[in-house]
Protein backbone atom coordinates (compact mmCIF):
# COMPACT_ATOMS: atom_id res chain seq x y z
CA UNK A 1 0.00 0.00 0.00
CA UNK A 2 2.62 3.24 -1.05
CA UNK A 3 1.34 6.23 -2.93
CA UNK A 4 3.77 8.45 -5.06
CA UNK A 5 2.22 12.11 -5.82
CA UNK A 6 2.30 15.49 -5.77
CA UNK A 7 2.03 17.36 -2.35
CA UNK A 8 -0.99 19.74 -2.13
CA UNK A 9 -0.22 21.44 1.26
CA UNK A 10 -2.64 23.65 3.16
CA UNK A 11 -2.79 24.71 6.64
CA UNK A 12 -4.77 24.22 9.91
CA UNK A 13 -8.39 24.03 10.01
CA UNK A 14 -9.52 23.53 6.97
CA UNK A 15 -13.20 23.28 7.54
CA UNK A 16 -15.54 20.65 5.53
CA UNK A 17 -16.74 24.17 3.46
CA UNK A 18 -13.50 24.92 2.69
CA UNK A 19 -12.99 21.29 0.89
CA UNK A 20 -16.50 21.80 -0.95
CA UNK A 21 -18.81 24.43 -0.23
CA UNK A 22 -22.70 23.63 0.96
CA UNK A 23 -24.05 24.93 -2.18
CA UNK A 24 -23.14 21.69 -3.86
CA UNK A 25 -24.30 19.10 -0.99
CA UNK A 26 -27.63 18.46 -3.39
CA UNK A 27 -24.21 17.18 -6.07
CA UNK A 28 -24.40 13.43 -5.88
CA UNK A 29 -21.90 12.58 -8.98
CA UNK A 30 -18.74 11.44 -8.11
CA UNK A 31 -16.82 13.55 -10.68
CA UNK A 32 -18.88 16.58 -10.43
CA UNK A 33 -18.34 16.53 -6.58
CA UNK A 34 -14.53 16.00 -7.51
CA UNK A 35 -14.64 19.04 -10.14
CA UNK A 36 -15.34 21.62 -6.88
CA UNK A 37 -13.24 20.09 -4.35
CA UNK A 38 -11.42 23.04 -2.85
CA UNK A 39 -13.58 25.63 -5.47
CA UNK A 40 -13.49 28.53 -3.09
CA UNK A 41 -9.75 27.96 -1.04
CA UNK A 42 -7.69 27.05 -4.80
CA UNK A 43 -9.59 26.94 -7.11
CA UNK A 44 -6.84 25.33 -9.30
CA UNK A 45 -6.79 22.11 -7.33
CA UNK A 46 -9.48 20.38 -9.33
CA UNK A 47 -8.05 21.36 -12.71
CA UNK A 48 -4.39 20.37 -11.94
CA UNK A 49 -4.82 17.88 -9.55
CA UNK A 50 -3.87 13.83 -10.40
CA UNK A 51 -4.57 10.73 -9.96
CA UNK A 52 -2.22 9.35 -6.73
CA UNK A 53 -1.45 13.03 -5.68
CA UNK A 54 -1.27 13.79 -1.67
CA UNK A 55 -3.08 15.98 0.31
CA UNK A 56 -1.03 17.43 3.54
CA UNK A 57 -2.54 19.71 6.24
CA UNK A 58 -1.91 20.84 9.49
CA UNK A 59 -3.79 20.29 12.69
CA UNK A 60 -7.91 20.25 12.64
CA UNK A 61 -8.14 19.04 8.84
CA UNK A 62 -11.96 18.45 7.72
CA UNK A 63 -13.16 20.22 11.21
CA UNK A 64 -16.93 21.59 10.53
CA UNK A 65 -20.19 19.64 9.84
CA UNK A 66 -20.94 16.22 9.16
CA UNK A 67 -21.27 16.00 5.62
CA UNK A 68 -20.05 13.13 3.62
CA UNK A 69 -19.18 15.11 0.71
CA UNK A 70 -16.37 16.45 1.62
CA UNK A 71 -14.12 13.61 2.01
CA UNK A 72 -15.89 11.93 -1.26
CA UNK A 73 -15.13 15.28 -3.09
CA UNK A 74 -11.12 14.66 -2.26
CA UNK A 75 -11.24 11.06 -3.16
CA UNK A 76 -12.85 11.21 -6.62
CA UNK A 77 -10.65 14.09 -7.19
CA UNK A 78 -7.83 11.31 -7.40
CA UNK A 79 -6.32 12.19 -3.90
CA UNK A 80 -5.00 8.76 -2.49
CA UNK A 81 -4.05 9.41 1.18
CA UNK A 82 -4.48 12.80 3.55
CA UNK A 83 -1.47 13.41 5.60
CA UNK A 84 -2.17 15.72 8.31
CA UNK A 85 -1.42 16.61 12.15
CA UNK A 86 -4.31 15.46 13.38
CA UNK A 87 -7.97 15.30 11.62
CA UNK A 88 -11.83 16.21 12.82
CA UNK A 89 -13.53 12.68 14.59
CA UNK A 90 -16.18 12.97 12.10
CA UNK A 91 -14.18 13.73 9.20
CA UNK A 92 -11.28 10.92 10.11
CA UNK A 93 -14.60 7.81 10.46
CA UNK A 94 -16.02 9.32 6.91
CA UNK A 95 -13.24 9.16 5.09
CA UNK A 96 -12.14 5.61 6.45
CA UNK A 97 -15.92 4.49 5.42
CA UNK A 98 -15.53 5.57 1.80
CA UNK A 99 -11.46 4.12 1.30
CA UNK A 100 -9.83 7.21 1.44
CA UNK A 101 -7.00 6.79 4.25
CA UNK A 102 -5.66 8.97 6.54
CA UNK A 103 -2.24 9.02 8.26
CA UNK A 104 -1.36 11.54 11.47
CA UNK A 105 2.10 13.04 11.09
CA UNK A 106 3.35 16.10 12.25
CA UNK A 107 7.14 15.92 11.65
CA UNK A 108 6.18 15.01 7.98
CA UNK A 109 3.65 18.07 7.73
CA UNK A 110 6.62 20.60 8.95
CA UNK A 111 9.11 19.24 6.49
CA UNK A 112 6.68 18.71 2.96
CA UNK A 113 6.16 21.67 0.71
CA UNK A 114 3.20 22.58 -1.92
CA UNK A 115 4.57 20.91 -5.21
CA UNK A 116 6.61 18.47 -3.28
CA UNK A 117 6.51 14.54 -4.75
CA UNK A 118 6.32 11.90 -1.61
CA UNK A 119 6.00 8.69 -1.36
CA UNK A 120 3.79 7.12 1.30
CA UNK A 121 3.50 3.95 2.95
CA UNK A 122 0.66 3.55 4.07
CA UNK A 123 1.06 0.16 6.11
CA UNK A 124 3.84 1.30 7.73
CA UNK A 125 2.94 4.79 8.40
CA UNK A 126 6.10 6.27 7.24
CA UNK A 127 6.37 9.20 4.66
CA UNK A 128 9.54 9.82 2.46
CA UNK A 129 9.93 13.57 0.38
CA UNK A 130 11.34 12.68 -3.34
CA UNK A 131 14.87 13.76 -3.34
CA UNK A 132 15.53 13.58 0.48
CA UNK A 133 16.74 11.43 2.81
CA UNK A 134 14.49 11.60 5.62
CA UNK A 135 11.83 9.29 6.51
CA UNK A 136 8.96 10.98 8.28
CA UNK A 137 6.89 8.70 10.58
CA UNK A 138 3.36 8.13 11.51
CA UNK A 139 1.02 5.94 13.87
CA UNK A 140 0.53 2.86 10.73
CA UNK A 141 -3.36 2.47 10.46
CA UNK A 142 -4.30 -0.39 12.40
CA UNK A 143 -4.82 -3.60 9.70
CA UNK A 144 -8.42 -3.73 9.97
CA UNK A 145 -9.24 -0.03 8.99
CA UNK A 146 -6.50 -1.27 6.16
CA UNK A 147 -9.14 -4.07 4.87
CA UNK A 148 -11.56 -1.00 4.76
CA UNK A 149 -9.52 0.94 2.27
CA UNK A 150 -8.67 -2.17 0.37
CA UNK A 151 -12.45 -2.95 0.37
CA UNK A 152 -13.15 0.30 -1.40
CA UNK A 153 -14.94 1.49 2.16
CA UNK A 154 -16.90 0.21 4.80
CA UNK A 155 -19.58 -1.22 2.93
CA UNK A 156 -17.16 -2.99 0.76
CA UNK A 157 -15.90 -4.67 4.19
CA UNK A 158 -18.86 -5.67 5.55
CA UNK A 159 -19.88 -7.21 1.99
CA UNK A 160 -16.10 -9.34 2.10
CA UNK A 161 -16.84 -10.59 5.21
CA UNK A 162 -20.42 -11.53 4.46
CA UNK A 163 -19.21 -13.36 1.28
CA UNK A 164 -16.22 -15.10 3.28
CA UNK A 165 -18.96 -16.18 5.83
CA UNK A 166 -20.46 -17.57 2.84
Amino acid sequence: MKVQGKVWKFGDDIDTDLILPAQYLNITDGAELAKLCFSDLRPEFALDVSPGDIVVAGKNFGCGSSREHAPLAIKMAGVKVIVAKSFARIFYRNAFNIGLPLIESEEAVENLSDGDTAIVDIAAGDIKKVGGNDIFHAKPIPEFMREFITAGGLVGYIRNKKLKKG
